[in-house]
């Protein structure tokens, strides 16, 4: 109950919706539970004797003023003494036609309040869940599948949502219905009542095994569909790679194993969910019929308290209609195991708390003006270490240039330079001012990023240039785009700056999509550019065009780069070699070279592979 109560807690505020929606279902209730009642004066007024005396009743001989039945059945009375009985019979339909049709109204309005919250609710979660993983460090993505994450955020999620909607729903309106139910049943015979309502306890006992290992089923169904969709995103991104290893036929082989295993899961909790309903009502008509004898008897032998006809016809409707709500609630119990299920998944991504986040007194940094500084910085995923003592000043205005073998933690150097990951140990500051004292966002704000991996959103190229700055104008967007060497194409293009660019920029080669990558860069026009093997991708031709887009990129900015090739960064004004997580070397082209270290021969071979 302690998930279930949280998870409610995302309706918030459950008032404005909860309210109105007591009201207008308890006025459905009331006109429904009418609509029942007034059936033994129906039948009273169709089997009244031919001298107009009504047919004597149990509920004539004491009538409350609280009792509606007895004192509709006295108005019934009355009016066929003093109208008749088909003008009476008229007065009866008339309140009954009036009776279902406010009973149904409200019923829509009770309806239409709980769809409100359902909304509001599904909305206030998904909302919470999205938020808490984009705050989430870069780190965790690296440990967490990706279609685990997008299940939570798409199917969990609505699975929560209905299972505690509904549920609230049928809390509150069937247990009401059935109170209601009960009060007239006992309202008409106590001694029947108490006979007939044997059957609930024994239902719920019978329910309660079936549905006992849902909870645990409904579990594995959920990270199974995650599993699945971890399957279909990998599939659909690499479909390239899998078709050129003809490996086509493994891959929709393993999807179909999982798949076949979620449809079984699924079946087994479908069977149980479904068995709860037959196997109520069952027990339900059994009572029925049980009542229809024992009823029938005290009636057929005349004994003394025995129902009329009438009553009995009416005690019969309104019985089986006390099932209808103990059923939902039999439904409800056998759903709510699948939505708590679906709700710890759900908390539990809500609950991972990001491992970096800004200190409450954390100041923001302002214009970058002198250096960027690495002081003893080590790093380690887990066990392994990948940097270790790394001590570098970078001075505005200057270029940095990292190089060295694959592996030795360039790439891993760079993440930390915008504090996508904190140093195990060490200090990393910006114009002496301690990362860790200042706002994440002030510090990235002052750097560019290009990824070997050129990013791009399914959006239009200008939308995509813009993205660091959403109000910037088509001149500035068209500026951009002209230092990156990217106007001329893209003015090629259908749509030009308008074109959508597809799925990860996939109608654009690669060297297009790393040209408006560095126009966004541009456009963003920070005072530190990272870029982080911007070329290694491309062929001869687009390479050269990036290239020269990228030193346009650099001109006035202090720059720190990795290079793929070691040619495009020998005027850098400085070059650190990294080897095997640490620093082999430091020095401009001419210093490195004649040293006679690793930075030459690495030079040498990359000299003899051209």
């Amino acid at each position: 109950m302690k998930i279930y109560f949280r998870l409610l807690s995302f309706a918030k505020p459950i008032e404005k919706f909860a309210i109105p929606y007591v009201i207008a279902t308890l006025l459905s209730i009331l006109f429904g539970t009418l609509n029942l009642a007034l059936l033994s004066p129906l039948f009273e007024t169709l089997m009244s004797d031919k001298d107009g005396q009504k047919t004597e009743s149990l509920t004539d001989k004491a009538i409350s003023s609280f009792n509606i039945l007895g004192q509709f059945r006295k108005f019934v009375n009355e009016s066929i003494m003093l109208n008749g009985e088909a003008k009476t019979l008229g007065y009866v339909c008339v309140v009954i036609v009036i009776s279902v049709l406010l009973s149904n109204l409200f019923r829509y309005f009770s309806q239409r309040f709980m769809e409100d919250l359902r909304v509001h609710t599904l909305l206030n979660l998904r909302k919470t869940v999205f938020n808490n993983v984009m705050n989430m460090h870069v780190g965790f993505f690296n440990n967490e599948r990706k279609g685990d994450i997008i299940s939570k955020v798409a199917s969990d999620v609505q699975v929560v949502q209905f299972t505690v909607t509904n549920t609230l729903q049928v809390v509150f309106k069937e247990p009401v219905t059935l109170i209601v139910y009960i009060v007239l049943l006992f309202n008409i015979s106590a001694k029947l009542t108490f006979f007939s309502l044997l059957v609930i306890p024994v239902s719920a006992f019978i329910i309660s095994k079936i549905v006992k290992r849902l909870k645990q089923q409904a579990k594995e169904a959920h990270e199974s569909f995650a599993k699945m969709i971890g399957f279909l995103d990998e599939a659909l991104s690499g479909v390239k790679i899998i078709k050129a290893f003809n490996s086509t036929e493994r891959i929709k082989n393993k999807f179909d194993q999982e798949n076949i295993f979620y449809s079984n899961l699924t079946r087994k909790m479908t069977r149980r969910q479904q068995l709860g309903s037959p196997v109520s009502e069952f027990l339900g008509v059994l009572m029925v019929a049980t009542i229809v004898w024992y009823g029938g008897t005290l009636i057929i032998n005349n004994e003394s308290n025995a129902l009329s006809p009438a009553d009995f016809i009416a005690y019969i409707a309104i019985f089986s209609q006390v099932m209808r709500p103990a059923k939902s609630l039999t439904d409800s119990f056998s759903g709510i195991h699948s939505g708590i299920a679906a709700g710890e998944r759900v908390l539990e991504l809500i609950d991972t708390k990001p491992a970096m986040v800004n200190k409450p007194d954390a100041a923001v940094f302002g214009d970058f003006k002198n250096a960027l500084s690495l002081e003893n910085v080590s790093f380690s995923y887990g066990e392994k270490e990948i940097l270790k003592n790394i001590n570098l000043n970078v001075e505005k205005g200057k270029t940095i240039a990292l190089v060295g073998p694959s592996g030795g933690g360039k790439s891993t150097l760079m993440d930390l330079i915008p504090r996508f990951h904190d140093p195990k140990s060490g200090t990393i500051k910006i114009d002496g001012n301690d990362y860790k004292d200042l706002t994440v966002e002030s510090i990235r704000l002052q750097m560019g990023t290009v990824n070997q991996d050129s990013f791009l959103f399914n959006d239009t190229i200008f939308n995509n240039i813009a993205f660091a700055r959403p109000d910037a104008t088509l001149q500035e967007v068209v500026a951009a785009a002209k230092i990156a060497n990217a106007h001329e194409f893209i003015e090629n293009t259908e749509d030009g700056y308008q074109s959508f660019v597809g799925d990860r920029g996939n109608r654009l080669s690669g060297g297009q999509r790393q040209r408006i990558c560095i126009a966004r860069a541009v456009l963003a026009n920070p005072p530190i550019m990272l870029l982080d093997e911007a070329t290694s991708a491309l062929d001869t031709e687009s390479e050269k065009l990036v290239q020269e887009a990228l030193n346009n990129l650099m001109k006035n900015r202090t720059s720190i780069v990795i290079a793929h090739r070691l040619s495009t960064i020998q005027h850098a004004d400085k070059i650190v070699v990294i080897d095997k997580g640490q620093i082999a070397e430091i020095g401009n082209h001419s210093e490195l070279m004649s040293r006679n270290g690793l930075y030459k021969r690495l030079i040498d071979m990359q000299a003899f592979n051209d």
